[in-house]
């Protein structure tokens, strides 16, 4: 019998110490993002009002966790040179830098001697890992979350997110290539 996962909202407000998410995709499809995505590529603007219809959700949720005292670290592991997908995701970034997130970039080069997890993931509290399936285009795969307890999964997700964040670059001094 498949576990029941909480949403993604109810996770990070039962979060009391830290949610952090590591990306390692050069390429998402997902929802709003997409057409959002597809905008970009034909306009070469991209939303970063943290206000907007687009963003406000995010901007809200984050806000208010970082106020509660939650850490929020997001850490993104590229290849280079940058998908059009991450050149896009650069762009907007500083959107969730406003919102609290710390946001680091780290180079698939310099990450090739990590042990890490073979998913996009979420930990929270390091108890808890959320762990992101994807189809092979970046669309939400079925199931899309799967909501890992065990300790030995949380320390090795938690490890390797650490050493991906130990190396990666600041938000502020990353340059896209």
């Amino acid at each position: 019998m498949p576990q029941s996962v909480p949403s993604f909202d109810e996770l990070m407000a039962a979060a009391q110490r830290s949610a952090v998410h590591l990306e390692m995709r050069d390429q998402y499809a997902v929802g709003d993002e997409a057409d959002d995505f597809d905008n970009w590529l034909s306009t070469g603007r991209r939303d970063t009002d943290p206000a907007s219809e687009y963003w406000a959700p995010w901007v809200d949720l984050i806000s208010r966790t970082v106020a509660r005292g939650v850490v929020v670290r997001r850490a993104r592991i590229v290849s280079e040179p940058a998908t059009d997908y991450i050149r896009y995701e650069h762009a907007s970034t500083a959107v969730n830098v406003t919102a609290g997130e710390q946001v680091r970039w780290l180079p698939r080069s310099r990450a090739v001697d990590l042990m890490l997890p073979g998913a996009d993931l979420w930990i929270f509290d390091g108890t808890q890992v959320l762990f992101n399936h994807f189809t092979g285009v970046g669309e939400w795969a079925d199931p899309a979350h799967e909501l890992r307890t065990e300790p030995s999964i949380v320390k090795q997700c938690s490890d390797a997110f650490e050493a991906v964040w130990e190396r990666a670059v600041p938000h502020d001094t990353y340059e896209i290539h």
